[in-house]
Order: C-alpha cells, then structure tokens, then sequence
C-alpha cells in the first residue's frame, strides 16, 4: 500500500495545501469498543507521552521511528508494534518520505477477560517479527472504512491476547498471588467515572482489598495506577465530546477535570498532541475556544 491519502470513510481528513499531502489521522467508526486509526506523519509525529491501554500496530509504508524504554525503535512493514501500556514514547518519521501505519489501542481489561488474572503479557523492545502475532494483529486492522463486528472482534481478541503471551515467551509465573476479582471491581468503578475525588481508601471498601495490595495488583493486571486508568477514562469521555462539537471547557467540567487547563495538561501527556490539533488531523471543526 504506497498511497498518500488515508482510506476513504470515517472520519478522515485530506488536508489542503501540500497538493494534497500532510499529516492526518483517519478515525474508524466500529461497533467494537476500542480506538482504531490509520495515519501519516511525514516527520515529528507525537511528543513523549504514555497510554494506558496496549498501542497495537503495523506500519503500511516507510520507516516509523520512537523512543522507548530508554532505546531508538524502528517499525518497517511486515513487524508488528506492542506498546505495553503506561511506557513512555513519542514517535516521529524515520525517513523523508514519512510514514503510514494503523493502530488499535486495546484495554488491558480486554486482555484480561481471556487471560483470567494472568500478568500482561511484555513484547520486549515494543517490535516483534513474530509471525502468529502479526497475523492476529493484521486481522485486528483493516482499512477504517472497513466495520469490525462484535463477534469478529471477540474472536480476534481471544487470539491477539494469546498470540502475545506466545511472543512474550508465554505465560508469566506470578510471584504472589494476585487478587484479579478485587482490581476488577476496583476497575468498573473507575470505568463509570465517579464524581467527586476517588481515592485509594475509596476503592479499599469498593474491592475489599487493602488498599496498597490493590494498587499493586491493578498495575500487574491492568498495566497502569488506579489513577492514571481514571484520567485516561475521563480524556476518552472528553474526545467523545469534543467529536460531537462540545466546547473544550464543557466536556473537561463534564468528564470530571476541574476545568480546561487541566484537562489541556492531561490531554497532551496521554496522547502527544493538545486537544486542538488532534481535532484538526482527525478532522473535526473546532472553535477557537476548543483549542
């Protein structure tokens, strides 16, 4: 695939000028749960930042390039990107010809309900060559103008999740036990968005797990803090909004942040890019008060 322009279909923008070239995100409009997008960059694409779900990919065209635990990384076509959730990276074009690549940002929770409680399974270095994880990957990201039904994703799900632990060098001995029914009721009261402040005493009497136990638990089962796993839920309850034309200033007060600033701050450390100019490269108009 050697195209410049995205595929046709949701939320794609052909942006003016360049003759057509420039940087774009094109956003899929699945009935599964989870973001998927297809993209180029043709140099700096993100800022360091970290999600708190797994960034699954493949790179269509070009050289993909960032910086992760502590190291240089390149994506060419043909491997597969796992960014374990809550590591560090940014992401820029590897060569003067850019970039084109397809992502799905997958909850750690969705990898659980396969796994049972196991550890998340760790791809070493973010780019494996690993054939059954490529294909399970590939299945997981055509075109975004292509649907995903529910079931194909459940059934695409169940092998990415154990086409992972098969590449992580399979399943990870626990070293003490882990409370997996504790942090996912812990979770789903996180996911509702509560209001006011949430705090770790809070969530004790929620799990009935003593509080430290279950911020350790949380993070070996769901790769991220009680906290950041609430932030994260709020900036997507934000992007929803946003899509729909909310005002920045709304959709931060309705998601919980205490007002656009803090929302702003939160909103660039998770994604690598403000508010405002995520709008722009996916497509959707947004007011001076938005950016």
């Amino acid at each position: 695939m050697t195209s410049d322009h995205p595929s046709a279909g949701a939320g794609v923008i052909d942006p003016p000028g360049r003759n057509g070239r420039g940087d774009w995100i094109a956003l899929a409009e699945d009935a599964i749960p989870f973001e998927r997008i297809e993209a180029f960059f043709a140099g700096r694409a993100y800022e360091p930042h970290r999600h708190d779900t797994y960034a699954v990919g493949q790179t269509l065209s070009g050289v993909q390039s960032f910086r992760y635990r502590g190291a240089e990384r390149t994506s060419l076509p043909g491997t597969t990107m796992v960014l374990h959730p809550d590591e560090l990276h940014d992401g820029q074009a590897g060569a003067e010809e850019g970039f084109r690549y397809r992502m799905i940002y997958i909850e750690p929770a969705a990898i659980q309900e396969v796994l049972g409680g196991r550890p998340l399974p760790y791809i070493k270095g973010g780019v494996s060559s690993e054939p059954r994880l490529f294909a399970a990957v590939h299945a997981l990201l055509p075109a975004t103008d292509a649907r995903i039904d529910a079931l194909e994703f459940e059934d695409g799900l169940f092998e990415l999740a154990h086409a992972l632990e098969a590449a992580a060098g399979g399943p990870v001995k626990v070293g003490g036990a882990l409370d997996y029914r504790a942090a996912e009721r812990a979770r789903l009261y996180l996911h509702d968005l509560p209001e006011g402040t949430v705090t770790l005493e809070r969530l004790e009497a929620i799990s009935g797990r003593d509080r430290w136990g279950l911020s350790r638990d949380f993070r070996r089962l769901f790769g991220t803090s009680p906290y950041r796993y609430l932030v994260q839920r709020r900036l997507e309850a934000v992007k929803a909004d946003l899509r729909q034309g909310v005002s920045a200033a709304e959709a931060a007060l309705e998601a919980g942040f205490a007002d656009q600033a803090h929302m702003s701050r939160h909103f660039k450390k998770a994604f690598g890019v403000t508010p405002g100019r995520w709008l722009r490269m996916a497509g959707v108009p947004a007011g001076a008060e938005q950016v």
